[in-house]
């Protein structure tokens, strides 16, 4: 008998283990280097065609270097071989190399189920619907080829039908994945530890550089969900806030973390209740809509009102808050007053005389002033786009008097600079603005696309006031959203059945958010409360997965005993093809053995030697050449015998 580290790969079962790389590859793909995907993809489709087409072996002086170039790579492009994406990326590399010196059933029996564990890996990144799916279906071809390797097997005619028994497979192993799902006890962090910290899923960030969001508002990934205690906000209400920014190098705003100073008095004539489910973002900042009252648990309140978490958002997250949509934010500015005018020396002169000039005109009339902003954006001739030109040093002079073209942050950072030029108290804010409100669902969906930037301003007698001056050059921006705003751009994104298609699947990327991802340690400890136990412990939890398991168990031998093939089936079959013979007129005789007969019988029909011979050689390698021959096989010989016409002859 030969060993499987000396039997020779078949084609069929080589074709089926370089899908199953590709399938890996292209499920981790999004957080792959671009570079690592390019190379990776040449030289699996390359080792494919000269396995297939010249039966070429990879030189052995080829795999050393490409293997130490490899590493190399992902050393010097994440620092480390340590972590979720360098790993990742170092399991990707190696599967590719490892099918450059697959030849062996052993070879792709090792590479099969590496294969099977990277796939897995994939979940590390995304835990949704669509992806839970898609690594699901991208274990069908490692499955595949392990059935490939069981001997005395013989290949279906189309290479898809090798992969039909691998849904069966899936099907089967569901009701136990559900159990262990419920019943595992599960632990307060993930087992791989805490992701990527420079991960940032939702782009927002403490620092806000013109055109920074260009990549933002591209992005229709969901960002956050929002549900109501009666009815949503109109639209031009919906400002998530997540950072108020205060200091300006000339080039950038940044948000500058004061965790000692008691939030600033807000009066509020209007609240509103809502919950929150954040989509992870690998930051401390929960956006809130408008002015939060007061922090949820597991965070806190900062001084202009930001909400802060203890620790960064690396998981779905929900909270419960309460803000103010009529208020008087700080209505006595405190002695902070000289960091809301702060401008640095040496930028966008042209700005600064204009917004004196303002201050020189209208006097002590702050509101006038606000207005004259504004009336310059609408009136002046500035454009909305999505692909803005680019901005030199004196930045803000640049966007105000030459391009005159941007969307939020370019006009949010020209008017605050306008606005403290003035002598107005002034800053800007960073969040999201906007969202589709799902009425079957019963929540606004705010995807990352809906990312926003507007000012503050405080005025006397009413304190900070929120003003958004992208408003006043496109107010579809505030109504449609930004993608909509720009005309002629993203013409996918503007579709209308495309965006009603995509906001009605976020019903069901809810509920899975809701009832898997959100399914944790708590959510368990009440899963029997239905029936009257208030908290499941862990030795509860035990004896249920062991009754699941003991369950799935006898389910599992009660169909393996129904669909089990007597022990005489090729017996069986081989007398059904003899009855089949005889209507022909050939005729068994006695003590006459099954090589012989069947070899009478193909010279008796010519038209049915070659099937006959072939029914022969399968018939004899089932009964005497193997101990044990597979459920596979018999069904095959059972299939060829059934198949077999029976024509009578004509004399």
């Amino acid at each position: 008998m030969t060993s499987p580290a000396t039997t020779p790969l078949a084609a069929r079962s080589f074709d089926l283990a370089a899908l199953g790389l590709a399938a890996v590859l292209a499920l981790h793909a999004p957080h792959l280097p671009w570079w690592l995907s390019a190379a990776l993809a040449p030289i699996l489709c390359l080792r494919w065609w000269l396995r297939r087409r010249r039966q070429a072996r990879t030189p052995a002086w080829l795999k050393l270097p490409l293997l130490a170039a490899l590493l190399l790579a992902i050393v010097s492009w994440y620092g480390n071989l340590f972590g979720q994406e360098p790993g990742a990326a170092l399991a990707v590399g190696l599967l590719v190399l490892k099918l450059l010196e697959t030849e062996t059933v052993r070879d792709a029996r090792v590479g099969m189920s590496f294969a099977c564990f990277t796939l897995m890996a994939a979940l590390l990144f995304d835990q949704s619907l669509v992806a839970t799916t898609t690594v699901a279906l991208g274990l069908l071809p490692p499955l595949a080829v392990l059935r490939t390797l069981e001997p005395g097997r013989q290949a279906p005619p189309a290479l898809w039908r090798e992969l039909l028994p691998g849904l069966g497979l899936l099907a089967a192993a569901l009701p136990l994945a559900l159990f262990a799902f419920l019943l595992l006890p599960r632990l307060n962090s993930p087992l791989w530890g805490a992701p990527n910290a420079s991960e940032q899923r939702t782009g927002l960030s403490d620092r806000m550089t013109p055109s920074g969001f260009t990549r933002l508002l591209v992005d229709d990934s969901p960002a956050l969900r929002v549900s109501f205690d009666g009815s949503p906000p109109p639209p031009d209400q919906r400002y998530f806030r997540a950072f108020v920014m205060s200091h300006y190098d000339g080039i950038s705003w940044t948000y500058r973390d004061v965790a000692n100073q008691p939030p600033v008095p807000v009066e509020a004539s209007r609240t509103i209740r809502y919950r929150i489910s954040l989509e992870p973002t690998r930051q401390r900042v929960l956006p809130t809509l408008d002015v939060p009252l007061a922090a949820p648990a597991g965070a806190s309140l900062r001084r202009d009102h930001e909400v802060i978490a203890d620790r960064p958002v690396d998981s779905l997250r929900d909270y419960t808050l309460e803000s103010a949509t009529r208020y008087r934010l700080e209505p006595q500015l405190g002695r902070y007053h000289a960091r809301w005018l702060q401008l640095p020396a040496g930028y966008n002169p042209r700005t600064l005389a204009l917004g004196r000039s303002w201050r020189a005109r209208y006097g002590s009339d702050d509101a006038a002033i606000v207005q004259a902003a504004l009336a310059l954006f609408h009136d002046g001739g500035f454009r909305y786009t999505l692909a803005p030109a680019p901005l030199g040093r004196d930045a803000m002079d640049d966007f105000l008097f030459d391009t005159r073209e941007g969307f939020c942050e370019h006009y949010s950072s020209a008017f605050t600079v306008l606005m403290r030029a003035a002598g107005i108290p002034a800053r800007v804010v960073t969040g999201y603005q906007g969202g589709y409100w799902n009425a079957m669902g019963r929540y606004l969906l705010v995807r990352n696309s809906d990312a926003h930037a507007w000012s503050e301003v405080w005025l006397a007698g009413r304190g900070w006031v929120r003003i958004d001056p992208t408003a006043a050059v496109r107010p579809q921006r505030i109504s449609l959203g930004a993608a909509a705003a720009a005309p002629g751009q993203l013409p996918w994104y503007q579709d209308g059945w495309l965006q009603s298609l995509r906001n009605h699947w976020d019903i069901v990327n809810r509920w899975w958010n809701l009832s898997v991802n959100g399914f944790d340690a708590l959510r368990q400890r009440g899963l029997l409360q239905p029936f009257g136990i208030r908290e499941t412990d862990t030795s509860t939890l035990a004896l249920l997965l062991a009754m699941a398991c003991v369950l799935c168990m006898g389910a599992g031998l009660a169909w393996v005993w129904r669909r089990r093939e007597p022990e005489d089936a090729a017996v069986a079959a081989l007398h059904r093809l003899e009855r089949k013979l005889a209507r022909l007129g050939v005729i068994r005789q006695a003590g006459e053995g099954p090589r012989d007969y069947l070899q009478r019988a193909a010279r008796a029909l010519p038209a049915q030697h070659d099937r006959l011979i072939e029914l022969m050689h399968h018939y004899l390698e089932l009964r005497y050449a193997r101990p044990e021959p597979t459920t596979e096989s018999l069904r095959a010989l059972r299939r060829a015998v059934r198949d077999f016409p029976v024509v009578r002859m004509v004399k």
